[in-house]
């Protein structure tokens, strides 16, 4: 069994309920139509019924199982305008900006999710990445004791003897482009947190950089390095090492020779970049030629389970997505 195969198994067992608000894409349309069909997920679909219900036909698409819901409907409407505004009061916004606020499908299906009405929210399919995450940051928050929004990339390489199994994290190659010490800590524990959630197995966290262990002297390399001594301080129950070099981080054999006694052995599967030069370069590389299937970005760090779809995605990655952010609940 694939991976992804056991991603969606383990998804269709949790039995969540994730809100899709943009039905108007015909790609989200069959996602559903995937995602009922395996039994994966419970499916929320913002929009009007008869507009969608008309749509699905003309594309010969069966959607029955997903529950629809307006965002006029009565039951929720004035309510969730009234918990907006308060929410964003001190802000500025007024009532009438709270009212017109939850007109958006994407505020609307985020505060579903603060209600408790579904588990998560997947969009972006012809939204951009900001109109993504805003209703999260602004509604549904950050998790405890975090700041920071980030992403990871579930990369899965054809040699099964990296990772776990061929599979490896690697973060943040989407989100936040200079993180300080402080973020680049939060963004290895949101990621080690979802490696045991993803793969089931405890992290072993790399902390990249071009230097291992003091070969080289740069100022670049102390946000690394301080970093590392946040999360080993904070969370002491996840195992991780840096600053440290890629191929240190990975083989076995070069860990024995530049980092003797690390306690990830060359064996790291959550691989933490220093910035999101290094990350998005090195997410695009190994995909590209090492033709390794790159799953993501995955969005981490939010209160509740949400996450940004490519503009450009397939249906598959729609289904993929949304069985992700299931196991994130």
């Amino acid at each position: 069994m694939s991976i992804i195969d056991e991603i969606r198994s383990k998804a269709k067992s949790l039995n969540k309920t994730i809100v899709l608000p943009e039905s108007e894409d015909s790609r989200i349309l069959e996602a559903v139509q995937e995602l009922i069909k395996e039994k994966i997920v419970k499916v929320i679909l913002i929009g009007e019924t008869d507009k969608i219900q008309q749509d699905a036909k003309e594309n010969k698409i069966n959607i029955n199982g997903a529950e629809i819901i307006s965002v006029n409907d009565e039951r929720y409407k004035d309510a969730f305008a009234e918990k907006y505004y308060e929410l964003r009061k001190k802000k500025g916004i007024s009532l009438d900006d709270a009212k017109k606020a939850m007109q958006s499908s994407i505020f609307f299906a985020a505060m579903l999710v603060k209600e408790n009405l579904a588990d998560g929210y997947v969009a972006g399919s012809i939204s951009t990445t900001g109109d993504t995450l805003r209703p999260a940051i602004q509604i549904l928050k950050t998790a405890p004791g975090i700041k920071t929004v980030s992403s990871y990339f579930l990369m899965v390489v054809q040699d099964k003897s990296f990772g776990i199994n061929g599979s490896l994290l690697f973060a943040d190659c989407a989100v936040v482009p200079d993180p300080s010490a402080e973020q680049l800590a939060e963004i290895a524990i949101c990621t080690a947190q979802n490696c045991k959630k993803l793969l089931g197995v405890d992290p072993k966290v790399a902390m990249l950089s071009f230097s291992t262990k003091g070969s080289a002297k740069h100022e670049s390399l102390d946000k690394v390095i301080e970093a590392t001594n946040i999360v080993k301080e904070t969370h002491p129950e996840i195992t991780i090492d840096g600053e440290i070099q890629f191929d240190a981080a990975i083989i076995p054999k070069v860990a024995q020779k530049k980092a003797p006694g690390s306690p990830i052995e060359g064996q790291a599967n959550v691989l933490i970049f220093p910035d999101l030069n290094s990350g998005n370069i090195a997410y695009k590389a190994v995909q590209r030629l090492a033709k390794a299937e790159a799953i993501g970005p995955v969005v981490q760090g939010t209160a509740r389970p949400i996450n940004d779809l490519s503009r450009g995605c397939s249906v598959s990655d729609i289904v993929n997505t949304v069985a992700i952010t299931a196991l994130a609940t």
